[in-house]
């Protein structure tokens, strides 16, 4: 698996050869810096894991200190592992730009963490249509989830009922993203849609 790690900017619209216009979103993908690689030979399998945005040695553990000195960098905010990475031969120390992994027409997938909802009803969770209408004496019944089990049998609510809860802020994939444009000089990547997460948040895109 080849891929690199980026930051969500926001999303922006371009057109296409054929004039149509393409809503696409904007990742800050800045050179990534190799911090170790693994070999078959000595850990049982191959990967490069590398790391993305400078954090502050003050809220950086000394083992991961020590670690990072090793690849001749600060610390990291954002540390990912990727196995079997083979486009480009790479060493500890080395860069990992995103015109060496991805080119424009690509198919990518794009990991990220969703945006955090908090504790929602299952309306909003899970797109329930409420109970009725607001008639019949039913004036509070418009959001409720309804019936959860039955009486006697099984005399219990069942595992996995779609009932009210914390709403995203999960690890999610969205597939076979197209590669739009690529901005070497800027480090910017385009994919056509939406990725998940918030602006600002990390992700990972993957070949």
């Amino acid at each position: 698996m080849n891929g690199i790690i980026g930051k969500k900017i926001g999303m922006t619209s371009v057109y296409d050869s054929d004039g149509r216009n393409v809503a696409c979103t904007v990742i800050d993908a800045s050179p990534n810096k190799v911090t170790q690689v693994k070999s078959v030979e000595s850990d049982g399998y191959s990967s490069i894991q590398m790391g993305y945005g400078s954090a502050k040695e003050k809220n950086t553990s000394k083992s991961e200190l020590g670690h990072f000195k090793k690849a001749g960098s600060g610390p990291f905010r954002k540390v990912v592992e990727m196995r079997d990475f083979d486009i480009v031969e790479k060493s500890i120390g080395d860069a990992i730009n995103v015109d060496e992994i991805f080119a424009e027409g690509d198919m990518v997938h794009v990991v990220g963490t969703t945006k955090g909802k908090g504790f929602q009803g299952v309306v909003k969770r899970h797109g329930f249509g409420g109970v009725g209408q607001a008639t019949h004496g039913q004036h509070n019944r418009q959001r409720a989830p309804g019936a959860i089990g039955a009486c006697a049998t099984p005399s219990k609510v069942v595992k996995g009922m779609k009932m009210g809860g914390r709403t995203g802020g999960t690890r999610v994939k969205t597939k076979n993203l197209k590669v739009v444009k690529i901005f070497s000089d800027k480090n910017l990547i385009l994919v056509k849609g939406c990725v998940p997460g918030h602006k600002g948040s990390f992700v990972i895109i993957e070949k």
